[in-house]
């Protein structure tokens, strides 16, 4: 038996030498191995998937027996190691028999699942939110723990509606026909989102058009300003008017400054002589 899985580990998942082309065009795509089992329960769900997934893509053409040697060959310590040693053990005095891989990994799932794996995922469904994800990221998350969880039909539906936002739900349950089934209130809740997130990107780019200079804004009108030599120039003088000269005295357009005549016009730079 341990020689028999070490050749299938040698193997690498190339496939049976009697597959057909497809199978063959299978064996050149690369699919990861499930890391190494040790019995965890919080791990045996990610183990069995990545097993399953290797098997179907792998291992197709090879035998019940063969399959269920190599997924043994990476479970290795704990309590893993115990139970592999008893089911070898079991297989060669032909006490037991798997009809098919699916069935092994069941046991697999009730040997190291258990109750314990259920709460788990329970306790998980049961404290996920939407929160700021998107509907697609989120039913997919949701799926992903109710997926052994025990919850199924109407409370599975509650803890569904329990974990989206509150506006998506206030809408679905104000519908005429609001959705019934679980698939239902995924694919309404997804679409909802989807266009709820279409109009508010919609709206953002309006704005930003709008504040941006999508439309351009009307300049305003200013009178022309004066040129700089007008600014300066000084305005005319207004003629005044005054009393006519006293007979015997001449009219003059000087002034007194300190003491000093300067006539009007006259450069108060020297005093006049």
């Amino acid at each position: 038996m341990q020689v028999q899985i070490q050749a299938l580990l040698a193997q690498g998942g190339a496939g049976a030498a009697g597959e057909t082309t497809g199978s063959n065009m299978r064996s050149h795509i690369e699919i990861a191995k499930p890391a190494i089992f040790n019995g965890e329960a919080a791990k045996v769900e990610g183990f069995i998937t990545a097993c399953r997934l290797f098997v179907r893509m792998k291992l197709r053409g090879s035998t019940v027996e063969e399959q269920v040697q190599w997924v043994l060959s990476y479970m290795q310590g704990g309590s893993a190691d115990v139970w592999k040693e008893n089911v070898i053990e079991e297989l060669e005095a032909g006490e037991v028999e798997y009809e098919s891989v699916e069935e092994f990994l069941t046991s697999l799932r009730k040997e190291f699942g258990g109750g314990e794996e259920e709460s788990v995922k329970a306790a998980e469904l049961r404290k996920i939110e939407q929160g700021g994800r998107t509907m697609e990221e989120f039913v997919q998350e949701f799926k992903r723990a109710a997926r052994g969880s025990g919850y199924e039909g109407r409370p599975l539906i509650e803890e569904f509606k329990r974990g989206i936002n509150g506006g998506i739900r206030r809408k679905l349950m104000e519908l005429e026909n609001p959705p019934t089934s679980i698939e239902q209130w995924y694919r309404r809740v997804t679409a909802l989102d989807r266009n709820w997130r279409e109009s508010r990107r919609e709206e953002e780019r309006l704005k930003k058009k709008e504040v941006g200079g999508g439309v351009p804004k009307q300049k305003r009108q200013s009178l022309p300003r004066p040129l700089v030599w007008q600014r300066r120039q000084s305005l005319p003088q207004q003629a005044t008017t005054g009393p006519a000269p006293m007979k015997g005295i001449e009219r003059t357009n000087a002034v007194v400054v300190r003491g000093t005549e300067v006539r009007i016009g006259q450069s108060m730079g020297a005093p006049s002589r």
